[in-house]
């Protein structure tokens, strides 16, 4: 899988919803339930950070649900790329990027969301075919207005925001030409996913996957 290939998948996935979910999963035992809650409410594409012990696992347990894509954050290195696949996970995210995380999963054939938060970086994994990349951190890198400058002289590559996207300001970032979808945690925060609250959480995703976007 080269870049333009990796972009287009990508780029699917993105269209799927306004919303990518970004889970961080302490216990497994609750991923299964999670992303059926997350999948009715209509967001079914949902990336599993790598940052716990329980996130290659719990990838598994969701890589099993029906209608869902499960997909791994935080992907650092090759690595990272190997046991995220293993795991089942159906695309990558990364904060930022390395030649050797791209090898890696071009390699393995995992369509990666790569990160970018500047338009040197943007016009870099352009030049290796990524046109569909993610925008990290979102708000401290400028917000929405940092990503609308960007676009103006890069029309070429279409966003993913992540890092401070919030309810409120989600929608402003929906709005841009250059933006897909958004990532975002707070469609399941910690304390419904403790509860086991399914019934919120669901009803936060249907709430999310209303959000209009005008995309790229």
């Amino acid at each position: 899988m080269n870049g333009q290939d990796a972009s287009q998948t990508a780029r699917t996935l993105c269209d799927m919803a306004p919303v990518i979910p970004v889970l961080v999963i302490e216990d497994a035992s609750v991923a299964a339930p999670l992303a059926r809650a997350l999948i009715a409410g209509g967001l079914p594409v949902l990336e599993v950070t790598l940052r716990t012990p329980a996130a290659l696992d719990a990838i598994a347990q969701m890589a099993l649900v029906e209608g869902g894509v499960v997909g791994a954050g935080t992907l650092l290195s090759p690595a990272d790329v190997a046991r995220a696949k293993a795991a089942g996970a159906r695309f990558g995210v990364s904060p930022g990027t390395t030649d050797a995380l791209l090898d890696a999963c071009e390699a393995a054939d995992l369509a990666l969301l790569p990160g970018a938060a500047t338009a040197s970086e943007a016009m870099r994994l352009l030049e290796r075919g990524y046109t569909m990349q993610k925008f990290f951190p979102a708000e401290a890198s400028g917000g929405a207005p940092a990503l609308r400058a960007i676009g103006a002289p890069i029309p070429q590559v279409a966003f993913c925001p992540t890092g401070g996207v919030t309810p409120e300001n989600a929608p402003d970032y929906l709005a841009l030409k250059n933006v897909r979808c958004v990532g975002g945690s707070w469609v399941a925060p910690r304390a419904l996913v403790d509860a086991g609250d399914w019934t919120a959480i669901e009803a936060l995703a249907r709430q999310a996957a209303a959000l209009a976007r005008q995309g790229a």
